[in-house]
């Protein structure tokens, strides 16, 4: 399922889906079209349409939208679905990271939703967890916000003993809570290779190179999308005509995790097969050193991104299926 924003980052969707799915897959997408235009002349209920559609098929992948002095829809769709917001990088051993020493990924869980939803949020982050085996931890200031952060704790701690500790210790994994400053100083130290689940204001980071998953309380249903915006100074240069290096790799993982995830609620083994392999494609062309210009900045800064240095978006597409093709033999 498909909804969309007539932007730089619906293009981005659309074109890797008809580089990088269609030619590969045979599969029904059902699409919504989430454009203001169309959130206007439906009164949003379009919206709504949208979020009773991935109640019933488990699995959604977004565009990002449009949210001038309207109603945002992805509250609208947090509402409705209840679900926590997930955000996982995307690691390239060629691009530097913030901190040298991360290793493995860190996956921010975000509370993205009303208060009422805290054990909703609590499964959401102990399924999640288990899904990826990585250990999870838990932020608050219960020290200081004593009422409110202590019942995120409270209630954490109690669905955990109740309904996940015996899963996580055949895992091998863990359950932690830790007040936010000693969380983000471990964090600095760490290597990463854990869930962290944050409230709404800790957890509301964002990167271009972020895949973002929305998992529901009932562990089966999913909303993938890229973490960034619309790129609205791309999509201007695509008006006039103009090639443009935007980074479709967000976009890519946001069709690969919703693939995936139908892979596993349907038994479907080959989809996932395909699924993680198109992400390893996705990596594999980067780390042979073909990249868009924003991970070419990364790596040789502002004046040294030369033109050699980076490809457009379509070669960049055309790298990324050539790999692609030749991992799947």
């Amino acid at each position: 399922m498909l909804r969309k924003e007539p932007e730089t980052n619906s293009l981005k969707l659309e074109a890797a889906f008809s580089e990088l799915i269609l030619p590969y897959l045979d599969i029904d997408i059902k699409y919504y079209d989430l454009g203001l235009p169309n959130r206007d002349r439906t009164n949003d209920q379009i919206t709504h349409d949208a979020a009773e559609a991935i109640k019933k098929y488990n699995v959604g992948i977004k565009c990002a939208t449009i949210t001038p002095d309207e109603a945002s829809p992805n509250g609208t769709l947090r509402n409705a679905l209840g679900g926590t917001v997930f955000r996982e990088p995307i690691l390239c051993n060629n691009i530097p990271r913030l901190v040298p020493g991360w290793k493995e990924p860190i996956i921010i869980g975000r509370h993205a939703f009303g208060d009422q939803s805290i054990r909703g949020f609590a499964h959401s982050c102990f399924q999640y967890a288990i899904s990826k085996q990585r250990p999870l931890y838990l932020s608050t200031k219960n020290t200081i916000l004593k009422r409110y952060d202590g019942r995120f704790k409270d209630i954490f701690a109690e669905i955990y003993e109740k309904n996940y500790a015996s899963d996580f210790k055949k895992l091998n994994i863990w359950y932690e809570h830790r007040l936010i400053d000693d969380m983000v100083a471990q964090v600095l130290k760490s290597s990463g290779g854990f869930v962290w689940a944050c409230k709404n204001y800790d957890g509301d980071v964002q990167s271009d190179i972020v895949a973002q998953v929305l998992m529901c309380p009932d562990g089966k249903t999913i909303e993938a999308e890229a973490a960034h915006g619309t790129v609205t100074r791309h999509y201007r240069e695509h008006q006039k005509g103009n090639p443009t290096s935007t980074n479709p790799v967000a976009s890519i993982f946001a069709w690969s995790r919703g693939l995936d995830h139908r892979g596993k609620l349907d038994g479907n083994d080959a989809l996932r097969k395909f699924a993680q392999t198109l992400e390893k494609a996705c990596v594999a062309t980067i780390e042979d050193g073909k990249m868009t210009k924003d991970l070419a900045i990364c790596i040789y800064g502002q004046k040294g991104a030369t033109a050699e240095k980076y490809l457009n978006t379509q070669d960049f597409l055309d790298a990324i299926d050539s790999k692609l093709q030749s991992l799947m033999g």
